[in-house]
C-alpha cells in the first residue's frame, strides 16, 4: 500500500496536493479507499464551478458491491474534473495518486491544510 510524502490525506481517506503558488490543489482517494471499495465502475462529478466547503460531499464513487461519497478536504471551487474517468474510472484502482486523480480545485483557505494528516499520520490511522 503507498502512502506519498509529498501529500495529505483526511479522515475519510482523501488525499491532496497542494500547490502554495497558485492556490490550487489535486485530490482523490487513497490508495487503501480504493482497496477498501473494490472494483470502481463509476464517479459521480461535481460541476465545474460549483463551490463547496471542507467536509461537504462533492460526489460519489460506485464500485460493483458499494456507493461512497468524496469529501472535500478543504473549502474551495471546482476548477477541473478528471473527465478520463468516465470512461476508465478502473484508474482510481490502478493509479489513485496519478491517472486516478479525481478533482483539480481552487483552495480557498490554505489555513485548512493545518487540520490534514501527514502521510506518516494516515498510514498510522489505517494499518
Amino acid at each position: 500500500m503507498e502512502f506519498p510524502d509529498d501529500l495529505l490525506y483526511t479522515e475519510e481517506h482523501e488525499w491532496i496536493r497542494y500547490d502554495e503558488s497558485s492556490d490550487e490543489a489535486t485530490l482523490g482517494i487513497t490508495d487503501f479507499a480504493q482497496s477498501e471499495l473494490g472494483d470502481i465502475v463509476f464517479i459521480e462529478f461535481p460541476e465545474s464551478g460549483d463551490a463547496f466547503s471542507a467536509g461537504d460531499a462533492v460526489g460519489t464513487i460506485e464500485a460493483v458491491k458499494t456507493v461512497a461519497d468524496i469529501f472535500a478536504p478543504v473549502s474551495g471551487e471546482v476548477l477541473e474534473v478528471n473527465s478520463h474517468l468516465d470512461d476508465a474510472p478502473e484508474a482510481v484502482n490502478d493509479d489513485p495518486y496519478g491517472e486516478g486523480w479525481l478533482l483539480r480545485i481552487k483552495v480557498n483557505d490554505a489555513d485548512e491544510m493545518e487540520r490534514l494528516m501527514s502521510a506518516e499520520k494516515y498510514k498510522e490511522m489505517v494499518e
